[in-house]
């Protein structure tokens, strides 16, 4: 689960440290507080673009830090097959820092991408706002959610769904390139074998270009190296070089050692010394000796590299690309010598990929269709418990006539709410309100069947009041019980179901404006909920009405 989120100069955040607990956590606030600041510091945390704006004003940086602790086993296993540190005690640390000129994303201290935290998300939170309950408006996401529903059955079918996809259309491609006149396959046909020709005369050796780059710079620069090395061979055999100082400095150090013992041990390190100053002669000698400069040996690098870059121009980067491209049309020139043959076998590819292709996509449709008619029956049940309480919903799948690599089903979330009235696409009919209950109950199907730990709920209450409010309360606190809740909210009606509850608050502090965050105890609780209930004074009668919410929410969850 989430247990703390520590946020430091951003927008108006001075400084906040926030630690959830299980359950449901609640967040409220008056409008404009800085409540969406919270989720978003998350979404910064794990990957969301965010640019200098977001820090605040006069800091240098701002910095996010959300601690998890992992108790899954499962899930602990996943996150190291990213190979994604984790402590010991399943506590996985992730931090950002964002500055003026670019930001840095941590786990457990180590430098990690955008994408690695991404995929770290996708294991331990699941945040759903108001973009989320939008999708549910796309046909593409009901076939995705059907999909995850029918869970690894599906993930199979849908791998050799997409192997035989591409087989298809790789082989219909090649039909369509090589179905063509006899005149522009003549023509063809003479620029590959011209091509082939071309570059099999030169016979390239795969990475001779770089060594003869390396000879070719050395024997470039030999002129320069050789005055270089003339200089410390002049510097070491002169008479005043050296060899000759060493010398002399050699005899004498001997001299006086030979008056006190104890300079013998420095004498013999001046000797090695001397020694050394002459391996190292030797081995400038042997280099003058072997790296002499050849002319005629010049003149062939320099005229076999220009064979190579011309062949690089025409056919690649590199001669490994030149190489690859020889192959390719080695292969055309197979193709169209006997185009027949090749059309026919092409063929039996095709014919054998889409035949491997129909049979597993008539298999993905059954899947489908027995997943969707289970998948109904329980989002109807949490729909109903959401106040829908004459809802009809089903999932559409119908065929169409070409293939993707999803097989070709197009999926349509159905539903009427109201008696009488024909099942319309969810597009069609559905209010904002009606979207945030709809998102919720195929959330509560999902969590049952994920072991993502930790749901964020902003704006799930959005068009919603009254009876309708206290049913999502109920459901939100059944949720719970199985996983960690995060919602921000408006309602007292949810508010009141909170397990942890966290009051949002923007105030001023030396001029400036800031936006804080603190845990309310038993009677701020109270009085958060009589300022949501509406009463511009905490009177006795709101005050009252809070405490009876407050009781009410605590029945529901003892049951």
């Amino acid at each position: 689960m989430l247990e703390s989120v520590t946020v430091k100069n951003l927008a108006l955040i001075r400084e906040a440290e926030i630690e959830f607990g299980r359950g449901l956590n609640i967040m409220t606030g008056e409008t404009g507080a800085g409540k969406s600041i919270i989720i978003g510091s998350v979404n910064y945390a794990l990957g969301a673009k965010a640019d200098k704006e977001v820090i605040r004003e006069g800091a240098e940086y701002a910095l996010v830090e959300l601690v998890f602790h992992l108790e899954n086993e499962e899930t602990i296993r996943r996150v190291r097959e990213l190979e994604l540190p984790v402590e010991e005690d399943g506590t996985v640390i992730i931090s950002r820092k964002i500055g003026a000129s670019r930001s840095q994303i941590k786990v457990c201290g180590e430098t990690v991408t955008v994408k690695q935290v991404r995929e770290l998300a996708a294991l331990l939170i699941d945040i759903h706002g108001q973009h989320e309950h939008q999708s549910l408006l796309k046909s593409t996401r009901h076939r995705e959610l059907l999909d995850a529903y029918a869970g690894e059955k599906m993930d199979a079918l849908l791998t050799k769904i997409a192997e035989a996809y591409h087989s298809y259309t790789e082989a219909d491609e090649r039909l369509k390139r090589l179905t063509i006149d006899d005149a522009k396959r003549q023509r063809e046909l003479s620029l590959a074998e011209y091509e082939v020709s071309e570059i099999e005369a030169a016979n390239i050796v795969a990475g001779e270009e770089e060594e003869l780059q390396k000879k070719h710079r050395r024997m470039k620069n030999s002129k320069s190296t050789f005055d270089a090395l003339q200089k410390v061979s002049e510097a070491l055999n002169s008479n005043d070089g050296a060899f000759a100082q060493l010398d002399r400095a050699t005899r004498e150090l001997h001299a006086a050692a030979s008056m006190d013992d104890a300079l013998e041990e420095t004498a013999e390190q001046l000797d090695t010394a001397e020694e050394m100053l002459h391996d190292i002669q030797r081995a400038l000698d042997d280099y003058m000796e072997e790296a002499a400069f050849d002319e005629e040996s010049f003149a062939q690098i320099e005229e076999r590299l220009d064979v190579l870059d011309k062949l690089c121009m025409k056919y690649g980067a590199t001669t490994e690309d030149v190489l690859n491209y020889l192959e390719e049309q080695k292969k055309k020139l197979e193709e169209l010598s006997d185009l027949d043959a090749t059309l026919d076998k092409i063929k039996k590819q095709k014919d054998a990929a889409q035949k491997a292709l129909d049979e597993y996509c008539d298999k993905a449709h059954a899947l489908r269709e027995k997943q969707a008619r289970a998948l109904e029956k329980e989002i109807v049940k949490h729909l109903e418990d959401l106040n829908f309480l004459k809802v009809n919903f089903e999932i559409q799948i119908e065929r169409t006539e070409g293939y993707t690599t999803h097989g070709n089903d197009s999926v349509e979330f159905m539903i009427s709410l109201n008696p009488g009235e024909k099942k319309r696409p969810l597009s069609e009919v559905a209010s904002g309100g009606e979207l945030s209950r709809i998102m919720l109950a195929l959330k509560s199907v999902f969590a049952q069947k994920d072991e993502i730990e930790t749901l964020i709920f902003d704006e799930i209450d959005t068009g919603i009041s009254g009876k309708t409010a206290w049913k999502v309360s109920e459901k939100m606190a059944g949720l719970s019980c199985e996983h960690q809740l995060i919602c921000i909210t408006h309602l007292p009606q949810i508010a009141a179901m909170a397990d942890h509850h966290f009051l949002i608050e923007k105030g001023e502090n030396d001029g400036k404006t800031e936006t804080g965050i603190h845990a309310l105890e038993d009677q701020e609780r109270v009085n958060e909920l009589a300022r949501m209930l509406g009463g511009d004074s905490l009177t006795d009668a709101v005050l009252n009405n809070a405490r009876d919410l407050i009781g009410q929410a605590a029945a529901v969850k003892q049951r």
